[in-house]
């Protein structure tokens, strides 16, 4: 009898585990699969091994997607549960099965276990499980077996040491990279840049043949007449360029420079994005040849004018880092400036913006009186433009023209555009220009800020948004931190406490107040929190609002966490304010009051101990 119990409770784990799989609501499917590494710690290895797995196995063939996508990522992790890598390959089967399914979240969950169980296999178990299981997927009748196996060539492609093995394997990619459905070519495209990257990463490995392969795949891309394919040539034109410059041979370089500049100029426009979007890097693979970097101009000026404003948008990204690598301040001036002036009045919005956001970079490229002369009215102008996210991507990147030329240049544009941000009637837009207040304090100095930026910073506690008020608060904490205590002493905390008598019979206004006070506390120095901040909070402490009367409560907290850092200095102050007038809001009659005093008395008695 006593046997029947044991074998029951073994039994147990499992039963649950087959009972919860077939109940009628997909969720709890999907929550007890999130058990399945319990349930095997609970059966043990042996049991896992031959109990479990034949049962996923059956499970992996018959349920919804959703629970496939749990199963997927959950075998992933599962080695140690069976005993250890020597076991893993019970693993790969059923993961096998999840990869040939037509949805793509459970395919890409299925991958991405195999390769990680891939890491923990021997050579051994690579050769005669993982790649006859890649082969099989590869060479499957249907798509979406073919498109996993595209992601699984990575984990194999550098621990194949034989030649003619990993000939065979580059073979397979490229029937991949030629295959009759578009989604498998284009997953196998996709992927190629990351063998690429790992036969970089190991030199010594990749033959002449290898290079065969690559450059086939490579031109079956470039020539594939869907757009969704081709466009991803230029990562792995970039993969390819790395290679060759990594191993000192430049000899391919003007047939890759011909690549770049047909898909530069590739009547697709998703293709010309993409060139775009990643221009910098691929004029960087060209770097320290000036005749060839030279050739990339006119494609370069020709994405600046294209037809296509996404095109444009992404470009106009590229143009520091691009003139950067031309490393010719006359040629800056001459053709790249031209094209800044040109997109800088872009009709799209957006294209401006994105010129916006690396712009001020190019100041470093030439001398300070060209920048003067030919980059400050194209700077000056676009602090001007009626789209906010213009104004607002100049003012965050304002340091490096400070640094070169000064802002007293841009300040009568600046000034202007910066109070319109702060006043604009989208209250996102304020708080935007709210958090570049900070950068814009450490780039232009204490001087500046106080001449023209303070009461501004000030008027912004006084908005009708709640979210507004609580940023300018924070605003003011940071603006402490980079400028200092004295500073703030001075240049907030007295403007604040001078405020009229009639103005604080707002709540909203005592409110406020007490609010930036408080949050101030932690980044002056103790004598101004004694001195002018306490006394104000002090002083609310008989308000007649109770959510101020609480409020103070928990300022008090903060104040005495503060204090005690010089106890001896202010252990008066404590006991005799703090303390006595938190034991008078306990006798408040609003329970929220005496709530949030008892709570504040008690964490103050806690610091005090």
């Amino acid at each position: 009898m006593a046997n029947e119990s044991v074998e029951g409770k073994d039994l147990y784990p499992l039963a649950l585990l087959m009972d919860e799989l077939k109940h009628d609501d997909i969720s709890n499917r999907v929550e007890a699969m999130k058990k399945l590494d319990t349930i095997a710690t609970a059966l043990g290895p042996q049991r896992s091994r031959d109990e479990l797995i034949p049962f996923l196995m059956e499970v992996a063939q018959d349920d919804e997607d959703e629970v496939f996508a749990v199963l997927a990522e959950e075998l992933g992790k599962f080695v140690p549960f069976i005993g250890g890598p020597e076991y893993a390959t019970l693993l790969l089967p059923i993961l096998e099965i999840l990869a040939s399914t037509e949805e793509t979240l459970v395919r890409d969950k299925a991958v991405e276990s195999l390769n990680e169980i891939a890491g923990e296999l021997s050579q051994d178990q690579l050769f005669h499980d993982f790649i006859p299981l890649i082969e099989h997927l590869a060479t499957a009748d249907w798509f979406s077996s073919k498109v996993s196996s595209c992601g699984l060539f990575k984990s194999v492609i550098v621990r194949v040491k034989d030649n003619t093995f990993r000939k065979d394997l580059l073979a397979l990619y490229l029937q991949l990279v030629q295959d009759d459905t578009p989604m498998v070519r284009r997953t196998a495209a996709r992927n190629l840049p990351t063998l690429i990257d790992l036969l970089t990463q190991n030199p010594d490995l990749s033959t002449n043949e290898d290079w065969d392969y690559i450059s086939n795949m490579f031109q079956k891309i470039i020539n594939d007449n869907q757009d969704s394919v081709k466009f991803l040539t230029v990562n792995c034109l970039i993969s390819i360029l790395k290679f060759f410059n990594t191993k000192g041979d430049y000899s391919h370089r003007k047939d890759l420079l011909d690549s770049a500049t047909k898909l530069i100029a590739d009547e697709a426009w998703r293709v010309r994005y993409m060139a775009a979007d990643k221009f910098e890097e691929l004029a960087a693979q060209f770097a320290g040849d000036g005749g060839y970097i030279a050739e990339l101009i006119q494609p370069f000026l020709n994405l600046c004018e294209d037809n296509e404003s996404d095109v444009r948008k992404a470009i106009a990204k590229q143009i520091s880092g691009f003139a950067k690598l031309l490393n010719d301040p006359s040629i800056v001036l001459t053709k790249i400036l031209p094209a800044v002036q040109s997109l800088s009045m872009d009709e799209s919005e957006a294209v401006r913006a994105s010129l916006a956001l690396t712009i001020t970079n190019l100041v470093t490229l030439t001398s300070k009186d060209e920048a003067i002369d030919h980059l400050l009215p194209i700077l000056l102008n676009m602090l001007k433009d009626e789209f906010p996210d213009v104004r607002l991507n100049i003012i965050a990147n304002l340091k490096v023209v400070n640094d070169v030329i000064g802002v007293d240049l841009l300040s009568e544009s600046l000034l202007p555009a910066i109070t319109e941000l702060a006043k604009d009637v989208n209250w996102r837009v304020r708080m935007a220009i709210i958090e570049y207040i900070p950068i814009l304090a450490e780039q232009l100095g204490v001087q500046f800020f106080d001449q023209q930026l303070s009461d501004l910073c000030l008027s912004w506690l006084w908005d009708t948004v709640f979210s507004i008020r609580e940023a300018a608060v924070n605003n003011l904490k940071k603006l402490t931190e980079i400028f200092g205590s004295d500073w703030c002493r001075d240049g907030v905390i007295a403007k604040l406490l001078k405020f009229d008598s009639q103005l604080l019979e707002n709540f909203v206004y005592r409110f406020t107040l007490l609010s930036a006070l408080t949050e101030l506390v932690p980044v002056v120095e103790l004598d101004v929190v004694a001195n002018q901040i306490l006394p104000f909070v002090s002083h609310l402490a008989d308000d007649a609002v109770p959510n101020i009367r609480f409020n103070v409560a928990k300022s008090y907290a903060i104040i005495v966490e503060n204090l005690i850092k010089d106890r001896a200095r202010y252990n008066d102050t404590i006991e005799g304010t703090i303390l006595s007038s938190l034991k008078k809001l306990l006798q408040d009659d609003d329970f929220d009051v005496k709530y949030f005093a008892k709570q504040s008395l008690e964490q103050c008695n806690k610091l005090l101990k």
